[in-house]
């Protein structure tokens, strides 16, 4: 029987421009589907745009754009950083770019309520009924609260959503809603007999604790006279779908359920074997309303929906553009590797749990593993092999009357042992990414290359070539370093494609990694006399310094391409001081930036670090009196604290930037008005 597995991320909002979040559930679902594909699975793989509701409708009267072409602009933008990451079709990513304006799913979508009314809930209610609602309305959440869920600051009429902190919408208007009520204790026997349904255990622990506390039955539409953009009820065109009714079909009429557009695609093979990848924020969404909404429809559920948790910055903050210390995806891709940063995604943050994301701490990930580890195995072994060798594999055999000086070399007589390791490392990667494990995965095959770099180190093949009695024990010294070579290319290419494919071209190897099944994996497969390929670095090191200060002195620069007008209630926001320099001093490995020492009139000087040091010595600006930026949020540059920001004049980038001072004395401490 042919074995089928059918990933899914979930279908992206499209009121936000892409983001981490975006790349990261969609990096590891497009590692999962290749190492899947791999071992032999017949793959589906779906990502996409959730394009409906109140949020689209108003972004787009915001932006001066139709519901349509807002949708069209965000799909648009995350599928170019989809291709920039090598996650889209052409680089071998995603089958399907699911859109839920597409034509077919409008169809199957209604095709899938109508299947959801045609039945009875298990206590042989009504699935659907019509009802008029009161209640408040979260459109970031796309949920209508209970009183739990949100709270009436003092002072203030309407509540706020405890999540998004954002007044919440009075809705009172006629709804259809779904007999949700009805569904509780089927969905508990169930998730109580499927462990693996919701994963991690924490994430159905929360469930089982939603759902034991009671379900309300839950309101399905919205009345179209106020919101437009939806897909219409059937048979009621006064009323569009609730969004996650609309959104949470797409997994399935995506690969051809209630519609003859997208038949083709296998509803049948592929839904029996599927997996949900999603963020923890969205967990209730997608196993108590989904998994009853595919009950009532008469449908299966999916396999395993397995809960993420978010990237928080390095002092443990949530990513927010209100706090700014998000990740750029376009700092990313300049600045570093894309196999860099898939192994990175995939090691850092347990799967399942929060993981702090940091540029600083992806470089140092990068040089300690992958420049230092992988990188260096490959090319410390390829190039011995070229130098010593002529370019080709030798023959690892080491031969009785060779026994004494093998042994004197520190290298076992035969290969065996590290054969036994490598099968036991093997086995406990394919565990762990059964399990979507990631990071112990990764972790078993580091410890493997530390092992073989500690045989390269300890046996020294650069002294045994200068012993023809040695000449075995060098033959076996690379041998076995390129075979276990060859094994990490091929347990590493669904997380590190382009470098895996890379290395095994450098070991002279025919096709590509992906094509070997790692359980297939042989000791000896790498056949002596193999002439290796052209050598060269895989990951080269990252200089950090350099990065930082290239990373660090761009979020300074703000360049606006049209002119903007802002109201006197923004320019009042902007706090600028008189500021009198005490001390300042060139900040170590950086030919950019001065530490200036700073007195604006509190109890203590502040420290402000300045991009000036091109321009400006440091003994010019003690004494000076300068325009200071007083209340900009902290933030750490090549790991000093900058309280604030020296104001100077350029007429752009590539001028001498001129620190706007003052002709007529002025107290420290003075604001400008």
């Amino acid at each position: 029987m042919e074995k089928t597995f059918y990933i899914t991320t979930p279908i992206y909002y499209a009121n936000t421009l892409p983001h981490l979040g975006h790349l990261y559930t969609t990096t590891v679902s497009d590692v999962v589907r290749r190492y899947k594909r791999q071992c032999g699975y017949d793959t589906y793989f779906l990502t996409g745009t959730d394009e409906h509701g109140i949020n689209i409708q108003r972004e787009a009267e915001k932006a001066g754009r139709s519901p349509k072409a807002q949708a069209d602009f965000i799909a648009g933008e995350i599928q170019k950083m989809f291709a920039q990451f090598g996650l889209d079709p052409k680089n071998g990513g995603y089958d399907v770019f699911m859109r839920t304006t597409e034509p077919f799913h409008y169809e199957a979508a209604q095709n899938f309520w109508q299947a959801i009314a045609s039945n009875k809930t298990p206590q042989g209610n009504e699935t659907i009924y019509k009802d008029f609602y009161r209640a408040w309305f979260c459109a970031p959440c796309a949920e209508f609260k209970t009183e739990t869920e949100y709270e009436t600051p003092e002072g203030e009429d309407t509540p706020r959503c405890l999540i998004h902190e954002r007044p919440l919408d009075r809705v009172e208007e006629e709804s259809y809603f779904f007999k949700l009520s009805d569904y509780g204790e089927t969905l508990l026997e169930l998730i109580e007999n499927n462990p693996d349904l919701i994963r991690p255990e924490a994430r159905r622990k929360e469930i089982v604790s939603f759902v034991s506390g009671g379900l309300q039955d839950l309101s399905i539409s919205r009345e179209k006279k106020n919101v437009e953009w939806g897909i219409p009820v059937p048979g009621d065109d006064t009323h569009v779908m609730y969004v996650w009714m609309d959104a949470l079909s797409n997994y399935i009429t995506a690969i051809g359920y209630g519609n003859d557009e997208r038949e083709s695609v296998g509803f049948e093979k592929y839904w029996q074997n599927a997996v949900h990848f999603i963020g923890k924020d969205i967990l209730r969404f997608h196993t108590v309303y989904w998994f009853s909404f595919l009950l009532a429809a008469g449908l299966p559920l999916p396999t395993c929906v397995f809960a993420h948790g978010m990237w928080l910055d390095p002092d443990g903050r949530k990513m927010s553009s209100t706090l700014g210390n998000g990740i750029d995806p376009n700092v990313l891709r300049k600045h570093f590797q894309t196999d860099s940063i898939r192994y990175f995604l995939l090691r850092e943050m347990v799967f399942g749990s929060d993981g702090k994301f940091g540029y600083e701490g992806l470089i140092e990930r990068v040089n300690s593993d992958l420049a230092k580890g992988l990188g260096n195995l490959s090319s410390r072994t390829l190039s011995m092999i070229s130098k010593y060798r002529d370019g080709k594999v030798p023959d690892g055999t080491v031969s009785e009357e060779n026994f004494i000086y093998a042994k004197r070399a520190g290298l076992s007589p035969d290969h065996e042992e590290l054969a036994a390791v490598l099968e036991m490392a093997r086995t406990e990667f394919v565990r762990h990414f059964d399990r979507y494990d990631f990071s112990l995965g990764l972790e078993g095959l580091w410890r493997v290359i530390a092992r073989v770099d500690k045989m390269i180190t300890e046996s020294a093949p650069w002294n045994l070539v200068k012993d023809e009695k040695q000449t075995q024990t060098l033959n076996a010294v690379l041998y076995r370093a390129a075979e276990t070579l060859r094994w990490l290319v091929v347990l590493l290419s669904p997380v590190m494609p382009a470098a895996c494919d890379s290395i095994w071209k450098q070991i002279g190897l025919a096709g590509s990694p992906s094509d070997t099944d790692p359980n297939q994996l042989e000791w000896g497969g790498l056949e002596a006399g193999t002439t290796i390929g052209d050598t060269e670095p895989v990951f080269p090191r990252l200089d950090s310094s350099k990065i930082m200060e290239e990373i660090n002195s761009a979020n300074e620069i703000v360049e606006a391409e049209e002119q903007e007008f802002i109201t006197i209630d923004d320019f009042i926001k902007v706090e600028l001081r008189v500021g009198e320099v005490l001390e300042a001093e060139n900040v170590p490995k950086s030919d950019k930036l001065l530490r200036c020492l700073v007195d604006v009139g509190d109890e203590h000087p502040r420290q402000i670090l300045a991009g000036i040091a091109e321009h400006y010595r440091p003994e010019e600006l003690v004494g000076k009196k300068i325009v200071v930026v007083y209340n900009l949020k902290p933030r750490m540059m090549m790991g000093l604290e900058s309280q604030g920001m020296i104001c100077a004049a350029s007429l752009g980038k590539n001028d001498k930037p001129v620190v706007a001072t003052f002709d007529e004395e002025v107290p420290n401490g003075a604001r400008l008005t």
